[in-house]
């Protein structure tokens, strides 16, 4: 729910934060507990062991309250020299656009001040302009996974959307070229056991789709608040950049914060099966995660009223648990037939 060419514009560079290699939060546990999100507890577990010193800045879109507290602890433990908390509506309409605009419009003169930018309207243009050129590029990488046998495999595509959050867009973007230009939608590689798409909570380790295509699946789609659907869509390009990009977020978003649209995510999801010939679907969720815990058991219902194949796990944040991880999905494909 954070634009990023407003994070990249005039200069700026931005980065998701992500801390896959936190394996306890002792520290963290203090401030937030043992039942709030796994996420938000590593990332203030290094944030309080000074590992985020090289920042100049973070921006927080109060997206659920474990994200507020964050940002609230983070204010308290280990201050730093910039934060900003975007006030997200819940709904989509006239309003809701117009609040989110006006959201926006004050992130841009609070950051021109603090970083002495250029966050003009023909600035932002411009960084939505780059930024398109990189989402383009990434969309187009990831279809080759709708070819049968795909191209690539579902974990070395994830690298790329993982290396994507915190590269430089311009230098990336010369980078998927090349990449792109290397890639052959042929192969010899034989057919996968089954076709799956991963929907849920946030994914920022590679080395879990990883262990799933370990059993010789291919993760060929994703829906996930770290993957390509809807990620990768471009920005809309408008006279007005920041009413069109608030338009984009709350319209765009397939996040299960936006009250009253599972239906239209529910829609997306069979879409998708449908265009990738997907065989199953693995729906999982981040341990304490009350967004997607509560839209996973409609989710899991829903998909499975139609005749879908569904997993629903339940997962860590850091490594672990690979093992069973492993078993459930072996588990899952012979409940397939496959």
């Amino acid at each position: 729910m954070v634009p990023r060419p407003i994070l990249s514009a005039g200069g700026l560079f931005p980065v998701r934060l992500r801390s896959p290699e936190v394996m306890g939060t002792p520290l963290a546990d203090t401030y937030l507990s043992s039942v709030t999100c796994q996420y938000v507890r590593a990332l203030l577990e290094l944030a309080m062991e000074d590992r985020f010193s090289d920042l100049d800045g973070w921006v927080f879109a109060a997206s659920c309250d474990h994200l507020r507290r964050l940002a609230d602890n983070l204010l308290h433990v280990a201050p730093p020299n910039f934060l900003h908390v975007l006030d997200v509506p819940h709904r989509v309409g006239e309003e809701a656009i117009t609040w989110l605009a006006d959201e926006l419009r004050n992130l841009c003169v609070k950051m021109e001040h603090q970083f002495g930018v250029d966050l003009s309207d023909e600035a932002l243009t411009k960084a939505i302009w780059r930024e398109n050129e990189v989402l383009s590029r990434l969309e187009r990488i990831g279809r080759l996974r709708r070819d049968d046998p795909p191209a690539l495999f579902g974990t070395d595509f994830h690298r790329l959307l993982a290396a994507w959050q915190v590269t430089p867009p311009a230098w990336f973007a010369n980078t998927l070229g090349s990449l792109e230009n290397a890639l052959d939608s042929s192969t010899d590689r034989p057919p996968a056991r089954a076709r799956l798409m991963v929907c849920g909570s946030q994914i920022d380790q590679p080395r879990w789709i990883e262990v799933v295509e370990s059993v010789g699946t291919v993760i060929v789609a994703d829906r996930f608040c770290f993957g390509s659907i809807p990620g990768l869509e471009p920005w809309p390009v408008g006279v007005d950049p920041i009413r069109s990009m608030a338009e984009w977020l709350l319209v765009g978003s397939a996040c299960p914060r936006m009250m009253e649209r599972f239906d239209s995510r529910l829609e997306r999801i069979q879409q998708v099966v449908r265009e990738y010939r997907v065989d199953g679907v693995v729906v999982q969720s981040l341990k304490f995660c009350d967004l997607w815990g509560i839209e996973l058991a409609a989710l899991t219902r829903a998909l499975r009223e139609l005749g879908i194949p569904v997993l629903r796990l339940e997962r860590e944040y850091g490594g672990g648990g690979e093992g069973q991880l492993r078993t459930r999905v072996q588990a899952f494909l012979e409940s397939m037939g496959r």
